[in-house]
């Protein structure tokens, strides 16, 4: 056999249809009477054991006393996701105290006898009635009960939720987790370590989880047994801890930088003859997972090891193209590996992702049946393929086991594998029944602060009703509907699919079609679409600028057809807007190619403007049918009709920026057109050809010519129009100053007074306490700060930081953006492009000299020599005020605060008078709410990023200094653009009043 054979390609559907796989699931694996039988009577013990059980404590009982469908329940999930992670007593008190104001913890009623539930409940209950105790109506704590009983309260919760880490952390170190594990080592039971922690952030993150798995490798290996695998301990390896970027367009420099590092663990896990398998991860990490996993199997110094092995999620829909693909790996590489099969974790998160994104379907399965029986299928597959692999089933499911146990036929060549601190009773009946079996205990390892995360997704993935551990746990459940097969509860493949969670083109249906947008992290598909990306690329022509004479006619030209268009019926008029929308996303790849070569956008930056242009022409089609058809009836005396209606005003400027050429330009054009007006559209002169391209696509779509033209120019151009008497309307987007200067031109005019819509810039701040998720809130800085070069009116300008976690909080966003790579927007890999042009650069660099002069840098990034490109920048201000105005780049100033100041903080934001996007970052409702009341900001976004507003679900714009609103891609939004009509019509004057006389009215 060849040395070194060649890696197969994984190739499967990123997300095949749900109906065609159940009709694959439902028949797959048939059993026999006598086999059910089995399986009933096993599982229904195991349901017993979990019953009867109630001697230390689990999750189980955690969960039957505290649902998380009751407000105790949520309360408890959210104090244990962030208290112990609150450094200072203020914070903690406020957090605490917000949170058991949720739920009535000091009256419930323990019901279960498990040491870990009554400990749990009673420090968290008492904590609550010191809480109540200086309760006033505002539900604030007085000034006497704060005195007394905070540092109490602090104390007792802070223990409670230290106990409930306990019980599912083994230890806090690794030597601690050896410790307990040989103390509680019995016949049959195995461990695997996971070091806490999530995905890496920055260099040093991967760097010190790196240096966690080395030494945990080597201290098991130092006190492992000498047992033969697979029964030896091993360790769980998460790729995305390994490198700050491990994502699927920095596929080259992952396997670059990420797969010697995997090879060196796996190397010392080898030398100590450890079992060694890597961890899941989210569905677009799936290929690039399977990658590094291969990549790392052909290394020369790990041949013949048997060790090595793979997670693979049985609610994804590739689950068992994967065990296809590992299987085949296996024989290639003449090796035996392992593979852990389980259920999965952060289907939620998969659910919302596919959505956000406009993916054709779901990686993942939507009901959890079809997850169950999809799981029992890839558990067939992994029995036969045995010994090649080695499996591994880990589930709580008492009916999952038993059914895996009947599949097996016996006890050889395989194990089990459970969750520390769950599945205890199950585990026992199971191997006392079957002494031969081979369970393993999946040993989260970590300090109390990294246990947040993995705390709060298991307590999310059992506690939820539909959970079999929630429901194992509750007597009220009859044990027979706990013994249903997934396949009777799927029953036919029209049933595979939830019903009650729309496909994501269906999300918004029935207004809209969700646009559709495209998975990175799917291979093929990435390849397709830059293959028609460079076929589609051309090069750009030079538009001629347009006269003052060709303005004023095209004004001309707009009246004329503002006679025609405006009494187009409303249907028609939405017609075109949905015939444009549908045309611009079948020839979504040339904007693309547009929107890279003239607005230097990245690939990501540009499949999601295109996507939010389609959005804008099916959305404002859908409320032009609901707002200027046949008008609103009103209510009056009878004999009369009275009808509201809208209509079109007459020629609109439409003047749009640079930053979305695309996206903004349609949204205004469409916008002015669906209300019934000719536009006069006039876009930035660093993207015409842009702007060009999209008027030809709606007047194909059938917009006639008459009813909107296109001006190019500069300043001076759109100052003409906007001067011009004969307009009726004026949207713009764009700097303060100009519309100011629009505002000041309009109003000089005789004649009507027209409305200008327009929406600026803002100095858009985010403030963070210490509450909030560190790791989080990086994530959201960087992208709401250096996305797209920082060039959206939503970027993040200004961040607040709580002084108690601002030294971690600047580290962490420190380190994720010098991960950021800046280059060429055309190459996938790229996160930052550069700013639009000289003379933007050249501000930008202006900014930046004079920060360095007067801030104190905390990041200063490296950008490419030629070009205009600017690095991102992290500056720290003494004070808010020293940041006087919007600065339009990747520059993200940052301003400690006291837990004390936050009112300062929330007025020096109200004193800019800019009023477009605010973040907030806080696990305390009361401290969201408090901000956002006195704010009067047009897009708030709390614990997420603040960019990439949707139409129709965040309607963008802003008051103060940032607009006139009203919000563009809302419901209110097109009557800015019309004219209200009543007409009221006598309809007794002919005749009389025959419906009153006829009795009908």
């Amino acid at each position: 056999m060849s040395p070194h054979p060649p890696i197969p390609t994984f190739a499967a559907p990123y997300a095949p249809d749900d109906g065609t796989l159940a009709a694959e699931l439902l028949h797959a694996v048939p059993r026999e009477p006598a086999s059910e039988a089995r399986i009933d009577a096993t599982a229904t013990a195991l349901i017993d054991a979990i019953r009867a059980d109630d001697r230390l404590g689990s999750v189980e009982a955690m969960l039957r006393e505290y649902a998380l469908s009751t407000k105790e329940g949520l309360a408890l999930m959210v104090l244990a996701e962030a208290l112990l992670r609150i450094p200072d007593a203020a914070t903690a008190d406020a957090f605490i105290e917000d949170k058991l104001g949720q739920g009535d913890f000091a009256h419930h009623r323990i019901q279960s006898d498990a040491l870990l539930v009554n400990a749990s409940a009673w420090a968290i209950g008492l904590s609550a009635l010191v809480v109540q105790a200086g309760e006033t109506p505002q539900g604030t704590l007085g000034a006497l009960a704060k005195r007394i009983g905070a540092p109490a309260v602090r104390a007792a919760t802070r223990q409670a939720m230290r106990l409930i880490g306990n019980h599912f952390v083994l230890g806090e170190t690794i030597e601690a987790a050896l410790t307990r594990a040989q103390a509680h080592e019995r016949e049959g039971v195995r461990y695997s370590y996971d070091m806490l922690g999530e995905g890496a952030r920055t260099r040093e993150d991967a760097e010190r989880y790196y240096a966690s798995y080395a030494h945990a490798i080597a201290a098991i290996g130092r006190a492992a047994a000498n047992a033969p695998l697979p029964a030896r301990p091993g360790i769980s390896v998460k790729l995305s801890a390994l490198h700050p970027r491990f994502e699927a367009v920095s596929r080259e420099r992952v396997l670059g930088e990420l797969t010697p590092r995997l090879i060196e663990l796996a190397r010392q896990a080898r030398q100590h003859d450890l079992a060694f398998t890597i961890d899941a991860e989210e569905a677009d990490r799936l290929e690039l997972s399977l990658e590094v996993f291969a990549a790392c199997l052909a290394d020369p110094s790990l041949s013949g090891w048997d060790g090595y092995g793979l997670a693979v999620q049985a609610y994804q829909k590739r689950a068992a193209a994967v065990i296809d693909h590992v299987a085949e790996l296996a024989e290639r590489f003449d090796r035996r590996l392992m593979l852990r099969l389980v259920k999965g974790a952060y289907w939620d998160t998969e659910i919302k992702r596919a959505q956000e994104r406009g993916l054709d379907d779901y990686p993942v399965l939507t009901r959890k049946a079809m997850t169950d029986l999809n799981y029992v299928h890839c558990a067939h597959k992994l029995l036969a393929l045995r010994p090649r692999i080695y499996p591994q089933f880990a589930s709580h499911n008492a009916l999952t086991v038993a059914t895996v146990l009947e599949l097996a036929g016996g006890s050889d060549g395989y194990e089990f594998q459970r969750l520390h601190g769950m599945g205890d009773a199950l585990y026992a009946r199971l191997l006392a029944d079957h002494p031969a079996l081979a369970c393993r205990i999946y040993a989260p390892v970590g300090g109390h602060r990294d246990l947040l995360a993995y705390l709060v997704r298991r307590l999310l993935e059992n506690g939820a009703n539909s959970s079999f551990v929630a429901q194992a746990g509750d007597d009220r459940v009859p044990v027979e509907k706990l013994l249903q097969r997934p396949a009777t509860i799927i029953g036919t493949p029209k049933q595979a699919r939830n019903d009650h969670i729309r496909p994501p083109r269906a999300l918004y249906q029935p207004q809209r079609i969700n646009s559709r947008g495209i998975e990175l992290g799917d291979r093929a598909a990435l390849q397709a679409l830059l293959g028609d990306i460079g076929a589609a690329r051309r090069p750009l022509s030079t538009m001629a600028a347009t006269t003052a004479e060709q303005a004023v006619a095209a004004i001309a030209a707009g009246r004329k057809g503002f006679a025609v268009w405006s009494t187009t019926p409303a249907e028609v008029r939405a017609a075109a807007l949905e015939r444009a929308g549908d045309l611009l996303e079948q020839r979504r790849t040339t904007f693309i190619a547009l929107l890279q070569d003239e607005g230097g956008k990245t690939l990501d930056d540009c499949i999601s403007e295109v996507r939010e242009a389609i959005d804008y022409c099916r959305y404002y089609a859908a409320e032009g049918r609901r707002l200027f058809g046949d008008g609103v009836a009103l209510p009056g005396p009878t004999g009369e009709s009275n009808t509201l209606r809208l209509r079109g005003r007459g020629v609109v400027v439409a003047i749009s920026p640079w930053n979305f050429p695309l996206a903004i330009f349609l949204g205004q054009v469409t916008a002015a057109l669906m209300a019934g007006n000719a536009v006069v559209a006039k876009p930035a002169e660093q993207t015409p050809v842009i702007a060009e391209l999209a008027v030809t696509l709606l007047h194909e779509a059938g917009v006639p010519p008459e009813a909107l033209q296109l001006v190019q120019g500069d300043g001076a151009i759109g100052a003409a129009l906007v001067a011009h008497p004969d307009i009726a309307g004026v949207v713009f987007t764009g700097s303060t100053e100009v519309a100011r200067a629009i505002n000041r031109a309009l109003a000089a005019k005789d004649g009507p007074i027209v409305p200008l819509i327009a929406e600026t810039g803002g100095i858009n701040a985010m403030i963070v306490d210490a509450t909030a998720l560190p790791e989080q809130v990086a994530d959201d800085v960087v992208a709401s700060a250096f996305r797209s070069a920082g060039q959206r009116c939503s970027a993040l300008r200004l961040l607040f930081v709580q002084d108690d976690v601002a030294d971690r909080t600047i580290e962490l966003i420190t380190g994720s953006a010098r991960e950021l790579r800046l280059g060429d927007p055309r190459d996938p890999a790229t996160h930052i492009g550069p700013v639009i042009d000289a003379e933007a650069k050249a501000k930008l660099d202006a900014h930046i000299a004079h920060m360095r002069r007067d801030a104190r840098l905390h990041y200063a990034g490296d950008a490419p020599t030629t070009g205009t490109y600017v690095a991102p920048h992290i500056f720290e201000l003494r004070s808010a005020a020293e940041l006087t105005e919007e600065v339009f780049g990747p520059i993200l100033h940052v301003v400690r605060y006291n837990a004390s100041e936050l009112d300062a903080v929330v007025g020096a934001i109200a004193a800019s008078r800019y009023a477009l996007t605010l973040g907030v970052q806080s696990r305390i409702d009361e401290t969201v709410a408090r901000i956002v009341d006195r704010l009067p900001v047009g897009n708030v976004y709390v614990n997420r990023n603040i960019i990439g507003a949707v139409i129709g679900v965040q309607p963008f714009g802003g008051s103060g200094l940032s607009g006139t609103g009203p919000k563009a891609g809302g419901p209110h939004y097109l009557p800015r653009f019309a004219l209200e009509q009543t007409l009221s019509i006598n309809t007794a004057a002919a005749g009389g009043n025959a419906a009153l006389l006829s009795g009908d009215a």
